[in-house]
């Protein structure tokens, strides 16, 4: 095998691989210099086509800076809620709290906060930037992973024990590989989540401070506000290019490796290739770069691992111990600032009497209507398609291009568009906001299931096969139960993302004219423009507390009854 290894490797695809390399580490260093250019408040947007693709790069390079981000963090959390049982009495409800807050209730303190704290350079608006993409994504791959280190089985965990695995090789031998198609498809949804909000982030208006960063964003922002319609596709094209080249380039090699952690009890067909791992394979310097982290993780192990000649119970109280010490002082530093911020959150809230507390929640029940019906339209065609492209590889690799591009193009590029032909229709804002809201949301439910149905076993499909199940009956007694767990998560994420989406759904301004409908998010995109932070607050505040709500009730019981089907024991 090593000797076929060496006869296939190309000259070629260690060009390619010394170009990718290259490319990489300009485009670092021509992001570096904007980072570190001198402060500017609002940069002038050239809408020269010429200019689309540094502006590309720029939106690339933040995306993938939150990408990075999140991934740590989604990691890191859900493994502390899941082993830290105290932890886990607070950090599963605040991940709900969390989750529900909309991107323009993080952005004003954090915008504001970053740019005072950084304030000759750049560097604060894009480090605020790439926060507010990250609070777009992160909350779906937390609980993608959370549900999965749940879901995995004790036998597995039994087993470590057995070959006396340490916490490091657990998670990379267990737990991360299980956890990977799920995390995957989830990092794919989050990335179209990030640019749902592209527009906003990269221009983004509060009172009469106008914050902008070079873009494909605040490209199409502007473009749109001055009516430039060959700007406008100029944008879209860029956008296209974009997330079909990431697609082919990251995501879907992604795709095709995880599917070896696949649980299977019977012999698999011949392992799916793709062009990138081909060249990778066959590159000298690709195997040598990827040597780098296997050199990292092995040192990273030797640090945690230090001190392992001591016995294992002293080193299970100084481990218990420690990980108290580190919550404590955790906790106490967040119910500092915590208690500082609801202090004077209560002042703001103070400022409203019972006349606007009333519209604010007839708001509410309004917003609540249409997610929950963006929710029951988008699962209608999500639910089945997302099985069958799951259970259907070749489809799949098909259609992944075009399903991610529609997953990640930013919705709000299109709205538009798509209310153009509401008006049309003879609609109005009031219901046509669901439509909008859908394009937010329904991909959620999509990537949840195809992944929840792509990890189900082959022989389990077979035994379906075996005992006949057809129509509904499969569906009840095979299909649902296997997938009811990703289900669940994919709602969740997708309810929270229907909320997000009200934000840019209830208000419009498309030709010099504001449409609005009667709907919290409306209200908070209101009081953004208009810099009434005490009514800001406010909304933000029923708007999580609905979706907490929500999530400790409905989907709460909900994933209690998913924990049952995660070995398909429904």
């Amino acid at each position: 095998m090593e000797g076929e290894a060496k006869s296939r490797r190309s000259p070629l695809a260690d060009a390619l691989v010394v170009c990718v390399l290259g490319g990489i580490l300009f485009a670092i260093l021509n992001v570096a210099q904007e980072w570190k250019a001198p402060f500017r408040e609002s940069t002038p947007i050239d809408l020269s086509f010429w200019k689309l693709p540094q502006y590309t790069l720029y939106s690339l390079a933040r995306g993938w800076a939150a990408m990075a981000l999140s991934t740590v963090f989604a990691v890191g959390y859900a493994t502390w809620a899941y082993y830290d049982k105290r932890a886990r009495r607070v950090l599963v409800p605040l991940l709900d709290i969390l989750q529900s807050i909309p991107v323009l209730g993080f952005m004003p303190g954090l915008v504001l906060a970053l740019v005072m704290l950084f304030p000759k350079t750049n560097f604060g608006l894009e480090l605020a930037c790439v926060l507010m993409i990250f609070t777009a994504q992160v909350w779906n791959m937390v609980f993608s992973y959370y549900d999965s280190l749940k879901a995995v089985p004790d036998e597995f965990r039994q087993m470590g024990k057995l070959c006396g695995y340490g916490a490091f090789k657990v998670f990379f031998k267990i737990e991360l590989p299980f956890a990977a198609q799920g995390l995957i498809y989830n990092c794919m949804v989050s990335m179209a989540g990030g640019w749902f909000f592209l527009t906003i982030n990269e221009a983004f208006t509060l009172g009469n401070q106008n914050f902008q960063l070079p873009g494909i964003g605040s490209y199409m922002s502007v473009a749109m506000a001055q009516g430039d319609t060959k700007a406008q596709i100029a944008a879209v094209c860029a956008m296209a290019a974009m997330i079909l080249a990431v697609d082919r380039l990251v995501w879907w090699p992604m795709v095709i490796w995880s599917k070896k952690f696949k649980l299977e009890d019977t012999a698999g067909g011949p392992r799916e290739t793709t062009l990138v791992g081909r060249m990778v394979a066959m590159s000298r310097i690709a195997v040598g770069v990827s040597a780098v982290p296997k050199i990292f993780a092995l040192g990273l192990k030797k640090v945690l691992e230090k001190g392992g000649k001591a016995e294992p119970r002293e080193n299970e109280t100084a481990e218990s111990h420690w990980k108290f010490s580190l919550s404590l002082v955790v906790f106490g530093c967040a119910f500092a600032v915590g208690g500082y911020g609801v202090f004077r959150l209560l002042g703001m809230l103070a400022g409203l009497d019972l006349r606007e507390w009333a519209g604010i929640f007839g708001d509410a029940g309004a917003t609540f209507l249409r997610v929950v019906c963006a929710l029951l339209i988008s699962s209608a065609w999500a639910i089945p398609a997302g099985v069958w492209v799951g259970l259907n590889p070749k489809w799949a690799r098909a259609l992944q291009p075009a399903i991610q591009f529609a997953a990640s193009f930013p919705a709000p590029m299109l709205y538009p568009l798509v209310f153009g032909i509401v008006l049309a229709a003879g609609g109005n804002l009031e219901w046509g906001a669901i439509v909008l809201m859908m394009l937010g949301a329904q991909w959620y439910i999509l990537f949840n299931v195809a992944a929840g149905a792509q990890s189900i076993p082959s022989d389990m499909v077979a035994c379906a096969d075996v005992f006949q199940f057809r129509g509904w009956r499969r569906w009840k007694k095979f299909l649902l139960p296997a997938i009811f767990p990703s289900l669940v998560t994919g709602w969740i994420t997708a309810a929270g993302g229907a909320w997000n989406a009200s934000i840019v759904s209830e208000y419009l301004v498309q030709a010099g004219k504001v449409y609005t409908a009667t709907g919290l998010g409306a209200t908070i995109s209101e009081a953004t423009e208009s810099g009434d932070f005490d009514k800001l607050a406010a909304a933000i505040v029923v708007m999580a507390a609905c979706v907490v709500a929500i999530n400790r009730t409905l989907w709460k019981s909900m994933q209690r009854k998913g924990d049952l089907y995660c070995r398909f024991g429904g």
